[in-house]
């Protein structure tokens, strides 16, 4: 088993840790979060209960105080009677006993006028009116409130009697009005802090307001569409004020609302946690990775240095023994193959300079190159649009990416095979493709095999493919990747380079 299998399984192991632990504790939160919204929805209906109550309370009061009202309304009725028939007796003693009852009255405001709207006589007024005045005006408003009762005599219309309500029945009215306005005040202030709006029987006019800011129902068609989503919500509860129908619409509470998307904003901060922590441990993998790639380039070209100087050297001496030159071409050939190489791990190790190259004559000394040096059971086949395609690249180095491709389809063919490499000039982008007829990679391979120490060899490191993806994605700003592949059908190798570079 290599390295990248293990670490595909401990990657694969930790992924579900996490992810048990991150189900773990979103189970275990929502739980939470659902005993909570149960604990604020269970607040929301006993408030709303309380509303009915208190709104019963309200009504009976009201009632209440109408029946006192009709009781008054009897009682100058009674009056106006009473006064009729002194108005209309003869008999002393009955007078006398009907006067009583209309002076026992010490509660109920009135001012008798004639026909032509004159006081004729008040009780229970303060301050007293004048008598053969009108009603002045600053107490007309209330004695004109109710219907004035017509008094007559013997069928002649003779005035009317005005009243208001009485100081008891007005000090019973400003608490019925405290104990409407404090039910208004206690629905839209709640406990529970729960958006509340209470509108007329048409829905267009607000008669308060609470826990809403104005600005959500500062015109009639925001005011429209805050009610149309409170109803959506909660069915709105029917409530009669002052014998008029209103409605109280709500919403769930800010702390309910918050507690509903809780869990999903939970699972967004893991994610975006995770997200960043990977991005981290990935620019430090990379980091490490450059490190190690430019410290092992450099102490390789600085290795191979030395004994190929002293190569070059023997070489000088043999020409001066004589020995056969064509053994000495083919040493000489081999050091300035070790040149190229040191070369190579010395640019790795430094920025490479970059310069527009012909593609077909480099592709062409790079195959020759393999080529000579390959069993004759491998066929070489070339593709190329044109003899001429342009792209700036490091020659030394790229052409280090094509010997790499074209050894790793050697060796995915064992040996035996076709091997062709196409060359494609479009507008902003050269495409080379190498194509092998080899044991192909299986598609879950497909980015592995550019990955350290990855080899289905039993001999080697691993590097080829991802020094190779190195050198064409870090240095040249293309990119490279398996364009086609399967078992048993070969291998499409595609590299992507930039026409132009910029700088």
């Amino acid at each position: 088993m290599n390295i990248y299998s293990k670490k595909q399984r401990w990657n694969i192991f930790l992924v579900l840790l996490a992810i048990i632990i991150g189900a773990a504790s979103l189970w275990y939160t929502s739980l939470m979060v659902e005993k909570l919204k149960e604990e604020e929805k269970t607040k929301i209906e006993i408030w709303a209960q309380a509303i009915h109550k208190k709104l019963l309370l309200v009504n009976y009061t009201k009632e209440l105080f109408n029946d006192i009202a009709n009781e008054e309304r009897a009682k100058v009725e009674f009056h106006a009677d009473v006064t009729k028939k002194i108005i209309e007796i003869d008999d002393l003693e009955h007078l006398a006993v009907l006067t009583e009852i209309i002076t026992s009255n010490k509660n109920i405001p009135l001012i008798l006028t004639n026909k032509d709207s004159i006081i004729v006589s008040s009780m229970n007024v303060e301050p007293e009116p004048k008598k053969g005045e009108k009603i002045p005006d600053e107490i007309k408003s209330d004695f004109y409130k109710y219907s004035p009762i017509e008094v007559k005599y013997k069928e002649t219309f003779f005035g009317w009697i005005h009243y208001k309500d009485s100081r008891l029945f007005s000090r019973i009215q400003l608490i019925l009005n405290d104990l409407i306005q404090s039910f208004i005040t206690d629905v839209v202030v709640n406990s529970a802090s729960v958006p509340v709006i209470i509108s007329d029987s048409t829905y267009t006019e607000i008669l308060a307001f609470g826990n809403i800011d104005s600005s959500e129902i500062s015109t009639p068609e925001l005011m429209k569409n805050k009610i149309d989503k409170m109803s959506a919500q909660n069915k709105p509860i029917k409530v009669k004020i002052d014998n008029k129908t209103h409605y109280v619409f709500y919403e769930d509470s800010f702390l309910l609302t918050q507690l509903k998307y809780f869990p999903a904003i939970l699972i967004i901060i893991i994610a975006i946690f995770i997200f960043i922590a990977y991005l981290a441990f990935n620019s430090s993998r990379k980091a490490e990775q450059n490190q190690v790639w430019v410290g092992m380039s450099k102490e390789t070209a600085h290795q191979l240095g030395t004994p190929t100087s002293s190569l070059l050297a023997w070489v000088e001496l043999l020409k001066l023994k004589k020995i056969d030159e064509e053994i000495i071409d083919e040493v000489e050939k081999d050091i300035n193959r070790l040149e190229t190489i040191t070369e190579r791990f010395s640019k790795i190790g430094a920025a490479p300079v970059l310069e527009k190259t012909n593609l077909v004559e480099m592709l062409q000394t790079s195959i020759n190159y393999i080529k000579n040096r390959t069993s004759q059971k491998v066929s070489f086949n070339v593709d190329y649009n044109n003899n001429e395609i342009e792209a700036p690249i490091n020659p030394v180095l790229f052409a280090w990416v094509i010997e790499n491709l074209l050894k790793n389809a050697i060796d995915a063919m064992e040996g035996s095979g076709t091997i062709e490499v196409k060359l494609s000039d479009h507008t902003q982008f050269v495409y080379i493709d190498v194509i092998d007829s080899g044991k192909g990679i299986p598609k879950s391979k497909y980015k592995t095999v550019f990955q350290p120490g990855y080899t289905t060899k039993k001999r080697g490191w691993g590097l080829g493919l991802s020094l190779t993806k190195r050198i064409v994605e870090f240095y040249h700003k293309g990119k490279i990747f398996v364009k086609f592949s399967e078992p048993g059908k070969g291998t499409t190798f595609r590299i992507a380079l930039k026409k132009q570079h910029k700088i």
